[in-house]
């Protein structure tokens, strides 16, 4: 049972308590007092009761880099952070390229406290010369292909991945980023790239793709949804792709609507990731995109590196940023959006991008897969590192102060989360 909340979900809001049996939502009411002897007790009193939240982006570096995480450790984490399912990116060692290596990433995930999807390349070894076998991972459930990491450099190919993405009914998730242009870059060229005398990566390697992709959806009549965008001119031509009627979704990360490029100036590699953080009008944008609807999903890109890896210099060390959980902090606090509009962010939008709806992020109503998060709007706290679940230590928010955190996460009716607590 959990008692006491606010229910939030894609068709509305009620105070109501609700009853989970059996995995499933059993009884949806104010006040419920006939309850089944032994029935565990989740306080929701002060908080909103909502559909688990969803991650279209995330690597959990299993195979190949457990000594930065696992399936498990990740999983985990992302419960903590009110997830109840994330898809797993396919930069693993091997790469998630064909059906042993997907069979392998679920069975991993199987009976953690999170339910792991994996995402599947585009091309074999995400080299970017010849089409991964798609259709046999598709048949194992897989629903988003990328080479997330670096994007599809050949247009053709990308064309013939659409065409062939369209017929299995799957979508295509691009990582954009012209490599001729972005090479050498270790951060956003700009103001604070010429300052600091570090190589840069312009905005338009990522927008030229951007640009080129959504001319290849229009030829070919494919669904895209494109990964991490973090300029002004990239989310100017999705709001325009849309409007003209294109198959497309965006998402956007929390650390591009919470970080400059200005945080550079510390050298600190904790800063460094990829697309790399942007100058203050770009991040505006991407606020004015979430409050507006031009991007469908907030994403973690939860990147996990080892500490001894992220102490190197600058320019040698690898980009990216632990995530899953201060995602929901970062979103309540630094977002100026009704929470309705955040957990759509978090939640069924992305559900619906990764084709999960039937068991998560739909609305909470009887009968339906109890996959729920309690979030306690109004809870503070400060990120510490040494508290996180994940086996690395590189969030960039140490220190910061955020209003708002998962209370409960309940997957399949099994409490995984209680109280903040992991309980697996």
């Amino acid at each position: 049972m959990i008692r006491g909340g606010t229910i939030v979900d894609l068709t509305g809001t009620q105070v109501a308590d609700v009853l989970i049996q059996d995995g499933v939502v059993a009884t949806i009411g104010s006040k419920i007092s006939s309850v089944p002897a032994g029935t565990v007790v989740l306080d929701a009193s002060g908080c909103v009761v909502a559909p688990g939240l969803v991650d279209l982006h995330a690597h959990l570096r299993q195979p190949g880099r457990e000594e930065a995480e696992t399936v498990a450790t990740g999983a985990r984490a992302a419960a903590l952070g009110g997830y109840t399912a994330v898809v797993a990116m396919p930069n693993t060692e091997p790469a998630i390229d064909c059906a042993a290596v997907v069979r392998e990433v679920l069975d991993l995930g199987a009976g953690s406290c999170c339910d792991v999807r994996v995402a599947g390349a585009i091309t074999v070894g995400r080299q970017g010369r010849q089409l991964a076998p798609m259709a046999e991972m598709a048949g194992l459930g897989v629903q988003i292909f990328t080479d997330d990491g670096c994007g599809v450099q050949d247009a053709r190919l990308m064309r013939r991945a659409m065409e062939y993405a369209s017929a299995l009914g799957v979508t295509l998730a691009q990582h954009c980023e012209d490599a001729s242009l972005a090479g050498g870059g270790h951060m956003h060229e700009g103001e604070w790239s010429s300052r600091l005398g570090i190589a840069g990566q312009p905005a338009e390697a990522e927008e030229l793709m951007v640009m080129r992709d959504l001319a290849l959806a229009r030829l070919t009549g494919a669904s895209m949804h494109f990964l991490h965008l973090s300029t002004a001119g990239s989310l100017a031509m999705i709001r325009g792709a849309k409007a003209s009627g294109l198959t497309v979704t965006a998402e956007v990360t929390p650390h591009h609507f919470t970080l400059t490029d200005a945080e550079v100036a510390s050298y600190d590699p904790v800063f460094k990731v990829n697309p790399p953080l942007r100058s203050e009008s770009d991040v505006e944008a991407v606020k004015a995109a979430l409050a507006d609807g031009v991007v469908d999903a907030i994403a973690t890109d939860h990147a996990p590196h080892a500490q001894e890896t992220k102490e190197a210099p600058f320019d040698e060390a690898p980009p990216g940023m632990l995530g899953l959980e201060t995602a929901l902090g970062l979103a309540l606090t630094e977002l100026d959006l009704p929470i309705e509009r955040i957990l759509a962010l978090l939640s069924w939008q992305p559900a619906d991008i990764a084709g999960l709806t039937a068991e998560h992020g739909g609305p909470i109503a009887v009968g339906r897969p109890a996959n729920l998060c309690v979030i306690d709007p109004t809870a503070k706290w400060v990120v510490d590192p040494a508290a996180l679940a994940s086996r690395s230590r590189n969030t960039p928010y140490t220190g910061r102060a955020l209003v708002g955190r998962t209370r409960h996460t309940v997957l399949f009716g099994e409490p995984v989360v209680v109280n903040g607590e992991a309980q697996r």
